[in-house]
């Protein structure tokens, strides 16, 4: 019974990981590369995801609590789980390691982005315009704070669908996870320059 309760969460946990959180992502990265348009083209952009209709709703089952799960379970694999070399060989075996370290890493960096940013909006501490991240990445330390949060989070994600398609049994034969492999390699590097070449806009306007 422990071991198909296992089971599920593990495919539930992977599953979160990218539907609905990995969709998130990238519509979220997407908002604000329209910060390279300039302040007014990212404050539309933010102000339009802002008014959507039934919007704590969607931010509640959609992302939240998604997140949390994932999060929770998440950080229990990467204090419990073993590599295992025999089966994925030493370039898995790394990046199985990496998919541990970032999930904590990303852990920390969204807990606090939330905090410093939907939180304080929600307390009225802050306004959603382009001034918010600026003023936030102009400063050195949060700069690199958020470099190193971005690339860990696209790391993640972009890893983590090369489990996703081995555990739900879509890539199956060695051809077609060393493709996943590849595939994985171009989403991170795409969805990284994205993020970084925004936070590179908010900080220096350039």
């Amino acid at each position: 019974m422990a071991g198909t309760r296992g089971y599920v969460n593990r495919r539930l946990h992977s599953l979160l990981g990218v539907v609905p959180i990995g969709i998130f992502l990238i519509q979220h990265l997407t908002v604000n590369f329209f910060a390279t348009r300039g302040p007014e083209a990212f404050n539309a952009a933010a102000h339009f995801m802002e008014s959507l209709p039934y919007r704590y709703v969607l931010e509640i089952f959609i992302i939240f609590l998604p997140l949390l799960f994932h999060s929770i379970y998440g950080v229990y694999i990467a204090f419990t789980a073993k590599s295992n070399l025999s089966n994925f060989g030493y370039f898995r075996n790394w990046m199985f390691i990496f998919q541990r370290i970032t999930g904590i890493i990303t852990l920390i960096f969204i807990a606090w982005h939330v905090w410093e940013t939907r939180i304080a909006i929600g307390f009225g501490w802050a306004d959603l315009n382009y001034q918010l991240m600026e003023g936030i990445l102009t400063e050195p330390f949060f700069f690199w704070f958020y470099i190193v949060g971005v690339i860990s989070t696209t790391f993640h994600f972009s890893n983590g669908l090369w489990s996703f398609f081995v555990s739900w049994g879509i890539t199956v034969s060695p051809r077609s996870q060393l493709i996943m492999t590849y595939a994985s390699i171009i989403i991170f590097v795409a969805i990284s320059y994205v993020g970084v070449r925004t936070l590179i806009q908010f900080a220096y306007g350039s």
